[in-house]
């Protein structure tokens, strides 16, 4: 079977297949931690709090990596670069079984970021692999969603195993954290010896001076919004990290425009095909990434003590949580067929106005499971669309040479985007607490105004897409056909 016929350039089932278990473990290394929080935390000597250091150093070392990672996969060929991060994140994770202090467990957990660039690298690949034949973007966003299913499949996998592997193991954490480490060591046979490499244009250089700059911005950018959500509003020095971020990128793009061959190709960013698709992703972000604790912390919240909240225990928000997982694969895998039926823009609209729909039911209805369950469905439904939909929209916005970049972009914007939804959410929902019986729950406005924020970001994005052409993202064939001829 093959998703394309015809070519030597096929994109085949089999190539499909191996990627597909790439995503599986990047899904694990997602879920499999999760359930081991708080004994990581025993193991460590730490506190709950600090566990928020690991997520942060992990969101900047893959804000900063993600984009060099797929620049070099445009130059040197996506599945090389692919097994280069493979290596990396195995590493880590081995270093991460054995490490028996705060400050390795940090150094380890922020270096398996580099798994974050597979997805990108994969699709980038996928859409080179079939870009001859004229059909790749239909074919690319197939393979992405399956991708996606994947990825969701692997963290429902994680989650559900992680615990029960250190129960098995008598608690014992160095045994079951070398688990997730043969997975990624194995995978890197697969892609070895099932994925084949790419064609990429001979000539190129790495800007380092634009990903110096580049770096430097998002790394200002991504350590203010850390610091934000873990020494609160007060601290005026995190604003100034955040305005220098930005301010950065004043010479930045000035520099990038002058060159021939720069680390992010502005005038291919600014495209219409191509801006909305990184908006759309940063603004999706908010929800996707940002969202998660305070929806979690809203279904646990007692409602006979605070008045609101759905009083579940964490066996119940989990299956709540795998719902939502089950929402974001099937709605992976309706956007190729929705696709079909209309256009891809349409599609990418859609599933746009499904997240803002899903997040605005929370308003009217957040009383019961029930109307929690069906707006993380209907949510569900357009972010899983979108997760695989992103990127292989931006692969078919750009041109050759450019395909692992642009992909990488949707990812860097979506992380900066859920960076700065859970910096400001913690922040509203820390100045909403209300103190009742002892307890300390942030107020219902707070959850209100998150879930707000979360339905504006998506309808602002939906509203961006209808700027796109009419036929972007279609097959070069499609697009032929709609272009209208002139008989002289």
């Amino acid at each position: 079977m093959t998703l394309l016929r015809g070519s030597a350039g096929a994109i085949t089932f089999g190539l499909i297949g191996y990627l597909f278990l790439v995503e599986i473990v990047s899904g694990i290394l997602q879920g499999f931690y999760v359930p081991l929080i708080p004994d990581l935390v025993e193991h460590l000597g730490i506190r709950d709090a600090d566990f928020n250091w690991f997520e942060a150093a992990q969101l900047l070392v893959a804000a900063l990596s993600v984009p060099i990672l797929a620049k070099l996969g445009d130059m040197y060929g996506h599945k090389r670069i692919l097994l280069v991060s493979t290596v990396l994140t195995a590493g880590a994770t081995w270093w991460l079984a054995f490490a028996g202090d705060f400050t390795s467990f940090l150094v380890a957990w922020s270096l398996q970021a580099f798994y974050t660039v597979w997805l990108p690298l994969e699709i980038a690949l996928i859409f080179d692999r079939g870009r001859r034949t004229g059909t790749a973007a239909s074919a690319t966003r197939k393979a992405a969603g399956f991708l996606v299913v994947a990825l969701q499949s692997g963290a429902i996998v994680g989650a559900l195993l992680g615990g029960r592997i250190f129960a098995a193991f008598d608690e014992n954490v160095t045994l079951t954290l070398m688990v997730p480490a043969v997975a990624v060591t194995l995978v890197f046979f697969a892609i070895l010896f099932g994925v084949p490499e790419s064609q990429p244009l001979p000539g190129r250089s790495l800007d380092a001076v634009g990903f110096g700059l580049l770096s430097l911005g998002l790394l200002l950018i991504t350590a203010g919004l850390t610091f934000l959500r873990i020494t609160g509003p007060e601290s005026w020095w995190v604003y100034a990290l955040m305005v220098a971020g930005v301010l950065v990128f004043v010479p930045w793009a000035r520099y990038e425009l002058r060159k021939d061959d720069p680390a992010i190709d502005l005038r291919v960013m600014r495209q219409p095909n191509m801006w909305p698709v990184q908006l759309t992703a940063a603004l999706i972000g908010i929800s996707l990434l940002g969202a998660q604790a305070p929806l979690a912390t809203f279904a646990g919240t007692d409602r006979e003590e605070v008045g609101y909240g759905l009083s579940l225990d964490a066996t119940d928000i989990s299956y709540l949580i795998g719902a939502y997982l089950v929402s974001l694969i099937v709605g992976a895998l309706l956007f190729p067929l929705l696709s079909r039926l209309t256009t891809p823009r349409v599609a990418l609209i859609v599933a746009a106005f499904a997240v803002a729909i899903g997040y605005a039911l929370f308003l009217p209805f957040h009383d019961t499971v029930v109307h929690v369950f069906t707006n993380m469905i209907v949510a569900g439904l357009g972010a899983g669309a979108l997760v695989g939909a992103l990127p292989a929209a931006a692969a078919a916005a750009a041109p050759r040479g450019q395909t692992g970049i642009a992909t990488a972009m949707t990812n860097t914007t979506k992380t900066i985007g859920g960076s700065f939804a859970s910096s400001v959410f913690a922040v509203l929902l820390a100045v909403g607490a209300t103190q009742l019986v002892g307890s300390t729950a942030s107020s219902l406005f707070g959850y209100l105004t998150v879930f707000s924020i979360c339905a504006g970001g998506a309808l602002v994005a939906a509203v961006l897409l209808f700027l796109v052409p009419k036929l972007a993202f279609a097959d070069a064939d499609v697009a032929r056909e709609a272009v209208p001829t002139t008989t002289l």
